[in-house]
């Protein structure tokens, strides 16, 4: 790290290397494997890690702050694309797994059933929330990982969290179909 501060290009080649493939992973999980900016918000990441080195203090893995700061980045792009609220299409559905207690393709596929209904109540929910939830929730950043993300303060995450499964609970209570399924997925009671 001394080296990398100082200037030296060896030294930025090696932090490089070790830490794309955590760029990568976390670019694909919150943008989708597929999508077509992912490739250049990765560089983007990369330089920023760089460029940004001397406000790394080491409070937690360099593989921790890689990717929050990754995530950060991939998040202001979503938010600045001016799509109709494709929120979560860039999530792919294949990266999410359903609890199922048998395998093959009619599972599969049921699982994936699941996902898309569930997303489409996701997109009804207010953004922030939304994202606050699938960064908890589904992608299991802490609090304090959504909050740097999102560039709200810890408890503004924990409330929309809160509000955002709250939120989500009643939609696929008012959906008694996705509902019962979703208790059928689980394998008992809701």
């Amino acid at each position: 790290m001394a080296a990398l501060r100082d200037g030296d290009p060896d030294a930025a080649t090696a932090l490089y290397v070790r830490l794309r493939p955590v760029v990568a992973r976390t670019v694909g999980r919150l943008l989708g494997y597929g999508d077509r900016d992912g490739e250049d918000l990765g560089q983007a990441a990369m330089i920023e890690l760089i460029s940004t080195i001397d406000r790394y203090r080491g409070d937690c893995s360099l593989d921790s702050w890689a990717q929050t700061l990754t995530a950060h980045l991939v998040y202001k792009h979503i938010r600045r694309r001016q799509t109709e609220r494709r929120l979560f299409d860039g999530i792919a559905l294949d990266e999410l797994s359903v609890p199922s207690r048998e395998g093959g393709a009619e599972q599969q596929n049921q699982g994936r059933e699941l996902l898309t209904r569930i997303k489409r109540h996701l997109d009804h929910i207010d953004e922030a929330k939304a994202w606050t939830f699938v960064l908890h929730d589904v992608l299991g950043y802490d609090l304090r990982e959504v909050a740097r993300i999102t560039e709200s303060s810890v408890a503004a995450a924990q409330s929309r969290l809160v509000r955002g499964r709250r939120e989500l609970h009643e939609r696929i209570g008012a959906d008694p179909e996705l509902a019962a399924r979703l208790v059928a997925a689980k394998g008992g009671d809701a």
